[in-house]
């Protein structure tokens, strides 16, 4: 097997693993904070805000510092340091004894792992430039697949086993994910790659200066946003339907966990479909379709319409996020890919944090149904965005003839 793919592969299974586990904790978390000692439900509720926040806060700031050091040091060794990172910092919050330590430790998670942007970074390296679509589309399928279980498998284990051991047993997944990583996945030689370093700052000057890099800045801002506004709030959405109130947590977990499963299937579909055609006409798609799915969130009238509806809204969102981290890497140099990378991951958590809060303001004024006109919007202004400013550049990304029945054989 070709490195690339090995590499590919590998990092798909370690990935799914480590989302898996990065997502048991969401089911109960606030309960884990009650248990610290945390009992005023008021306390209790921003408590838990902040903790669940705690590492995107540092995520933020530390992931395009990790990925300079990548396009340095080697973007294997970044990998290798997140899923190790992330290990770590389970092992603190599992020995947490009251919030703010566990505060504190969720900060240090968002502060030392990085992993997702360390292993795109990783694959675009050393994936061939017609394959990229595929192989960042196949690998967003292991972050959606491991966010629609993690919570799942989640709620399971804590009503079995309690809440500390949970984050033992993902450090003990990412330890042995970072194992495999060391054996099996192959980097590029340096000598293969460009001997001049970028700092973090030059890489944030060609992300916001260069046309077609800050198009793409601008649309993963945006659409993370859009996406995330509605999260805060849509049990109260499913909660409006003329059903019984009682099993309301399953219902929801289910309808996410749908949107969830069609990204699975369609993020490779999608990546296909960008090494073939190009990405323009295909990201205008995926953001229209994604928005006008939203937008009928407003006259969807029972359970059942909604579920097809979801489902068809994660077939269009997988065509979004990994062909923006696609273009990143196409269109960063050799030697400021992993930073570039890097701002990208952080781009798309600065949008995950703006995005709840913004929906939780809309809610809160205008009601439910206005959070889904204003994301719905969003989608609808990234298609024009791409539409009027972003330009494909055929020679960098149609594949040669044969790269659909090579692909093809792939799965």
């Amino acid at each position: 097997m070709e490195n690339w793919k090995k590499n590919l592969y590998v990092l798909w299974g370690t990935q799914f693993l480590a989302m898996i586990g990065m997502n048991l904790v969401v089911p109960f978390l606030p309960f884990y904070i009650r248990e610290l000692g945390v009992t005023n439900p008021d306390e209790l509720a921003r408590w838990s805000g902040l903790v669940f926040a705690g590492p995107f806060f540092t995520s933020v700031i530390a992931t395009p510092i990790w990925g300079s050091l990548g396009d340095k040091h080697g973007r294997k060794l970044m990998v290798v340091r997140a899923i190790f990172g992330l290990g770590v910092s389970q092992i603190l919050i599992g020995f947490s004894q009251d919030v703010v330590q566990l505060l504190l430790c969720r900060m240090i998670q968002g502060a030392i792992s990085g992993f997702i942007a360390a292993s795109l970074t990783l694959v675009s390296t050393s994936t061939p430039r017609q394959y990229i679509g595929y192989s960042l589309g196949l690998l967003q399928s292991a972050t959606a697949g491991g966010v629609m279980l993690g919570p799942a498998i989640g709620g399971f284990l804590a009503d079995m086993i309690g809440f500390r051991e949970i984050f033992f047993i993902t450090a003990s997944l990412c330890f042995i994910g970072g194992f495999v990583v060391i054996k099996l996945v192959h980097e590029v030689e340096q000598s293969e790659q460009s001997s001049e370093r970028s700092s973090v700052i030059q890489n944030f000057k060609l992300m916001f200066t260069d046309r077609k890099l800050r198009v793409i800045a601008v649309t993963i801002v945006l659409s993370q946003i859009a996406a995330l506004m509605i999260e805060p709030i849509f049990a109260l959405f499913i909660e409006g339907f003329k059903t019984t109130t009682k099993y309301i947590s399953t219902l929801t977990g289910l309808t996410i966990a749908i949107s969830g499963i069609f990204m699975v299937i369609s993020s490779p579909w999608w990546g296909r479909r960008n090494d073939r055609l190009g990405f323009k006409q295909n990201l205008i798609i995926a953001l229209t379709g994604t928005g006008i799915a939203y937008s009928l969130h407003i006259i969807i009238p029972e359970l059942i319409s909604l579920s097809i509806l979801r489902g068809a809204l994660g077939f269009a969102r997988g065509g979004i996020l990994p062909a923006l981290y696609s273009l990143t890497s196409i269109y960063a140099p050799a030697n400021q890919k992993s930073g570039l990378i890097g701002i990208a991951s952080s781009l798309t958590i600065l949008g995950n944090m703006i995005g709840p809060l913004l929906g939780g303001l809309a809610a809160g004024r205008w009601g439910i149904y206005s959070v889904f006109i204003f994301n719905s919007t969003l989608f609808i202004i990234c298609a024009v965005i791409i539409w009027l400013f972003y330009y494909d550049d055929k020679r960098n990304h149609k594949s040669s003839p044969e790269v659909t029945d090579i692909l093809g054989g792939t799965q």
